[in-house]
């Protein structure tokens, strides 16, 4: 397995210890996905460390909210650049390399489901990428590849935890039928059943992870 970091050398190298803790191997990469060139050195990295490739895994994101009125052409560039153009170029390489039966998992988010002031911007970009990926899930399936989308609720990561106020928080928990915020467990949990030969036949959908909030 190979573990993409852009800046967090630390949280690279625990995942890396808890995939050979499971009794896998990996290897961290540091890589900036908006780079072509990076992006395919990456995935050529894979192919010839472990012999092929099997699974994809796309988990770019950014959010910075702002209002349709207050958003400038960059805040619009900013989140393409992150949120669509890596998964066009991740779903390219996946053409060139993955082998017969293979995966692709796109995380997405609730955003493009449920409409949130400031958001725009945000939600258009992975509605996007959803959209890439139900294509793909055509053109790849004769190949025995499956393609989808997670679409997370509020997962309580690093970056949510730092950016969302704790009354938005206890909001969502309050509105989500469990009771609680995601955890990144729940989201993996999801995405492992995607990958599995038991989510053969899961095929170009786009999967809600949030708990019942949406």
């Amino acid at each position: 397995m190979i573990v993409n970091y852009h800046s967090d050398a630390v949280a690279a190298k625990d995942a890396v210890a808890a995939v050979e803790r499971a009794g896998g191997q990996a290897t961290a990469v540091q890589a900036d996905v908006r780079d072509a060139t990076q992006l395919s050195s990456l995935v050529k990295t894979a192919v010839t460390e472990y012999g092929g490739l099997d699974v994809l895994v796309s988990n770019t994101g950014m959010a910075r909210p702002t209002t349709l009125a207050e958003a400038t052409d960059e805040d619009l560039e900013l989140h393409f650049a992150i949120n669509t153009r890596p998964v066009f170029r991740a779903l390219k390489e996946a053409v060139l390399h993955l082998r017969h039966g293979g995966r692709v998992v796109v995380i997405s988010s609730g955003a493009t489901v449920v409409a949130h002031p400031g958001a725009g911007l945000y939600a258009a970009s992975k509605a996007a990428a959803e959209q890439l990926a139900r294509a793909a899930a055509h053109e790849l399936g004769p190949r025995g590849i499956t393609v989808n989308s997670v679409l997370p609720g509020a997962t309580r990561t690093d970056a949510l935890q730092a950016q969302m106020p704790a009354d938005v928080a206890a909001s969502i928990r309050s509105q989500t039928p469990l009771g609680r915020l995601g955890e990144p467990a729940d989201i993996a949990a999801v995405v492992a059943f995607l990958v599995s030969d038991e989510g053969a036949w899961v095929n170009g959908q786009s999967i809600h992870a949030s708990g019942g909030l949406f």
